[in-house]
């Protein structure tokens, strides 16, 4: 059995439309779900997220509307984005971020467009999960959110969904077939023109 950690944060819509690809990755995989906080890896890095441009934003909102009805997926964005994810990302740990537990998570905030902030709404969904919302304040879930977030940038991982496995990064919804050809072959990235293409030199870089 090999094993992926799977990388993401329910702010992004790019992380739903993935955990809902899931599925097309071989059988014999085992997938760890691992919630961050996307905010922070953009912050170490140094990064704008999609939401922080305003052309970007709009072509973004347009490109995953479009793409997940392609897809066959449910789709609609909630009543505000970009939103506060933390207190969701706490439920999904408390939670044991379990695949179903998880997907109960993604499609109350990209399936219902509602409000991902009403008190109201976010009591029924840790209810209907099972968690006392006293728990997301606990030190061992604040803890845990923390630890992967700093081992998703100690990886290298700088946004989200990204796959991890034997130590390559997979970034991004639309990698999962990328990612099948290394599963498949992983000399897929082991080829003469993959070293190169590591190990091209900077041309020419935008002042800090």
């Amino acid at each position: 059995m090999r094993n992926i950690g799977w990388y993401f944060d329910f702010v992004s819509p790019y992380s739903y439309i993935a955990f809902k690809r899931l599925h097309e990755l071989p059988r014999d995989v085992e997938v760890e779900l691992k919630p961050v906080l996307f905010a922070a890896l953009l912050n170490h890095f140094g990064q704008k997220g999609p939401a922080e441009l305003s052309t970007k934003r709009r072509f973004a909102y347009r490109w995953c509307t479009w793409w997940a009805q392609s897809l066959g997926i449910p789709f609609r964005f909630p009543a505000s984005h970009p939103f506060n994810p933390l207190h969701h990302l706490r439920l999904a740990i408390a939670a044991d971020a379990t695949p179903r537990n998880v997907g109960r998570i993604f499609d109350a905030l990209w399936t219902t467009g509602a409000e991902p902030s009403d008190p109201t709404a976010f009591a029924a969904l840790a209810k209907d999960l099972g968690v006392d919302q006293t728990r997301l304040g606990a030190p061992e879930v604040k803890d845990a959110l923390r630890r992967n977030t700093e081992d998703a940038i100690a990886r290298g991982v700088f946004g989200v969904p990204t796959y991890e496995v034997e130590g390559e990064l997979f970034w991004g919804a639309d990698s999962i077939g990328f990612l099948n050809a290394f599963l498949a072959d992983p000399a897929v990235l082991n080829n003469e023109e993959m070293r190169r293409a590591d190990g091209l030199p900077v041309g020419a870089a935008r002042k800090a």
